[in-house]
């Protein structure tokens, strides 16, 4: 702990998970899907709305800090009874329960982490709390009044490891029973269905033979995508993994199955010069049966009316109640020039590549979309992005000039429409390329609060805090996007990476990046953050092959580039970074 950190009073409240080693045992994968499931669906979202903060991970187990003892009982118990419903009809052997201590003590402040006799009695009354419920020490208990609509049980003083005093514990418990089927009902081997509206909106399948109509299907779903994703009511699978669907054979069970969700959207759009017939059906995968289907036959200049009317059923459906602010955000539409938009769905899909052919093909399609309708503010965002992504990358050379043009475009396209997501996540990586860390994480929290169910916004956000150096945090919320996305692009992957090196997590951090290498050999940060990792642990042979992969894949890369490349507000961080690439062969 730094020498004469800040302390305080605070509410603290750690939890983990109950037989958490069997579970891993009996079905790792399975068993850390359903853990992001219920991060990403309930948690950290009364998290949030309790005002709270996660301090840190371990494992199974997190640790929370908030601004009042009232605001950490209310979520803690909001938790446990959103579990109690998660796993109603869940079999015991595939459970996921919560044990959660609470306290109100002194704390010191060690940058992002908590340490002191507060944390310590949090910890220890987690390790008393009954299944499924909360522990709460004497104090918090006398604290709370009549603030709190709970019944608790006097749980006596008791004696605790490490804890020189005795401590007065007050348990609570769920007032419903928990229902419980036998192993043999239950289902093996698939993601948790989340207990709110959760919905996969498959590649509509384009019936035309035309295949230029493939990107205007796709389109489609990603603005339906779009669209939803707006709602916080509803989990919404993110495109990236829906698309994994696109021509290949797979039933609707495992659809849902593989990406944890309970309803499918699917389409399919068939054209005839400037007529289109649009089919969509939603259907409850859980039972097979039609919650709505429908039939539009209109001319291609009605798409975008299409869409919300395809939109507003699938909510109606679900019966999700939106707000007055969400319905407002739901139907607002950024062009009525169809061809501009069709442009940006096909720049996005190509630039999201990371080759140089692709790359060009997208920064010219981003161009006349901008030409054929200035107003629009995903036009500009797209065209944002192949400036932002080439002065990452150095696909044209001059990253200088290429970051202030995406700057340019991005405070185009938020002064025509800052509530576009795709333009906030340009707004966030921009920023924190210039050296404006905190803007960043600012407009990637508004974003976040624009669209809670968007895995590319969470994940936005995830990487303005670690280039802010809010390191916890970041990865918490890059897993959540990983949840939301199950089929995660590797520039998620490269950004827990990236964040777990900072925290010396080299056994994780080395794994990932090997993933994102078997998958994209040519991705140049994962080599040079395997080199960092093998320097930093005494590994020089494979430090000096990652550089030598570094120097064959981009042979002008130096040193100094290397701030745009990883920007990171810790300037210690930065120089042993560079340090270490220097030592292991990489030029200045």
């Amino acid at each position: 702990m730094t020498k004469g950190a800040q302390r305080r009073l605070a509410a603290i409240v750690s939890m983990d998970v109950i037989g958490y080693s069997r579970l891993m045992g009996a079905d790792e994968a399975g068993t850390l899907a359903a853990l992001n499931a219920h991060r990403s669906d309930l948690i950290d979202s009364k998290i949030a709305l309790h005002g709270g903060r996660i301090v840190k991970t371990m494992g199974d187990g997190l640790l929370l800090e908030f601004p009042s003892i009232v605001n950490a009982v209310k979520c803690s118990i909001e938790v446990q009874n959103g579990m109690t419903e998660r796993n109603a009809g869940v079999a015991n052997d595939r459970r996921v329960d919560f044990r959660i201590g609470v306290n109100l003590g002194d704390i010191a402040l060690d940058g992002e982490d908590i340490f002191g006799d507060g944390v310590n009695v949090a910890a220890r009354l987690q390790e008393a709390s009954k299944p499924c419920g909360l522990a709460l020490s004497g104090v918090a208990y006398e604290s709370l009044g009549s603030l709190v609509d709970a019944a608790f049980e006097d749980g006596g003083r008791q004696q605790f490891k490490n804890i020189t005093r005795p401590i007065q514990v007050w348990h609570w418990a769920p007032k419903e029973p928990v229902a419980v089927i036998s192993p043999t009902q239950a289902d093996i081997g698939v993601a948790p269905k989340p207990h709110r509206p959760s919905v996969a909106v498959l590649p509509f399948d384009n019936m035309s033979s035309d295949p230029e109509h493939g990107y205007f299907a796709d389109g489609m779903a990603e603005d339906i995508i779009t669209a939803l994703s707006k709602i916080a009511q509803m989990r919404v699978i993110a495109r990236n993994s829906t698309i994994t669907y696109k021509d290949r054979t797979h039933t609707l069970r495992q659809v849902a199955d593989e990406l944890g969700v309970r309803y499918v959207l699917e389409g399919s759009i068939r054209s005839g010069g400037s007529r289109l017939r649009i089919t969509a059906q939603l259907i409850d995968t859980s039972d097979g049966s039609h919650l709505w289907a429908e039939r539009f036959d209109r001319t291609i200049d009605d798409i975008f009316d299409i869409q919300d009317e395809i939109t507003k059923e699938i909510v109606t459906a679900l019966r999700v109640t939106l707000t007055d602010g969400e319905e407002a955000r739901l139907w607002a539409r950024g062009t009525n020039d169809i061809e501009a938009w069709q442009l940006c769905v096909r720049a996005t899909e190509l630039f999201m590549r990371f080759n140089t052919t692709d790359f060009q093909e997208a920064r010219e399609l981003a161009e006349r979309a901008v030409k054929r309708d200035p107003n629009y503010a995903y036009a500009w965002a797209t065209l944002g992005f192949t400036h932002w992504w080439d002065g990452r990358l150095g696909y044209t050379g001059d990253s200088d000039t290429k970051f202030a043009l995406a700057n340019d475009y991005a405070d185009r396209a938020m002064a025509l429409d800052d509530t576009v997501s795709w333009a906030i996540g340009l707004s966030t990586m921009v920023a924190g390329n210039q050296g404006r860390p905190d803007d960043g994480v600012t407009i990637a929290r508004r974003g976040f609060e624009l669209y809670p169910g968007n895995a590319d916004t969470r994940a936005f956000l995830a990487f303005a805090l670690l280039i802010a150096g809010s390191y916890a945090e970041a990865v918490d919320h890059f897993r959540a996007a990983m949840a939301l996305n199950p089929f995660y692009p590797n520039w998620y992957r490269n950004g827990l990476a990236r964040t777990l090196i900072v925290l010396r997590e080299f056994d994780e951090a080395l794994t990932i990046s090997g993933e994102i290498l078997n998958t994209e050999p040519a991705f140049l940060q994962a080599w040079l953050q395997k080199a960092y990792i093998f320097h930093q642990i005494g590994r020089m042979g494979d430090a000096h092959d990652a550089i030598g992969e570094v120097r064959r894949i981009a042979p002008n890369l130096r040193l100094g580039h290397l701030h745009q490349l990883i920007p990171n507000r810790d300037e210690a961080f930065a120089q042993q970074f560079i340090d270490s690439l220097r030592e292991a062969g990489m030029p200045e």
